[in-house]
């Protein structure tokens, strides 16, 4: 069940980049790319452990969404001016500390990025203690 529970956060992230990006044809800094990178794959490699039930899923989605997760840290820092912007991550199209979408005055796409990778991560480490007793 937690498995199936991170499948659904890796899934609607993937569908809704894919509508801000193909839909609505927002920009996509390259720090996005790179997250996209990360969680795409999920949505895919984590049904393969739901049929018939096996953890050992865990094994490759979790190094996949850590490495998801410190990008969006990182994306998310910059966003927020704590890492100078000296750094230049995206050097062509559009600046990664832009803020292209806010939703309340505060919520942004690399905030929306980090909570999804951060539950993907906890619902994978849940599933595989769970698992291991």
């Amino acid at each position: 069940m937690l498995i199936f529970g991170a499948w659904l956060v890796a899934s609607s992230s993937t569908l809704g980049a894919l509508f801000l990006g193909e839909v609505m044809h927002l920009p996509t800094c390259v720090l996005c790319w790179y997250q996209r990178i990360f969680m795409f794959p999920l949505a895919l490699i984590l049904p393969i452990g739901l049929f018939p039930p096996d953890r050992k899923v865990v094994r490759y989605a979790l190094p996949l969404a850590a490495l998801g997760w410190l990008i969006a840290v990182f994306h998310l820092l910059l966003v927020a001016g704590v890492i100078p912007e000296d750094i230049k991550p995206c050097r062509q199209g559009i600046p990664c500390s832009e803020t292209v979408i806010e939703w309340f005055g505060f919520v942004t796409i690399p905030l929306l990025s980090f909570l999804a990778f951060s539950t993907v991560i906890a619902l994978l480490v849940l599933a595989y203690f769970r698992g291991s007793k």
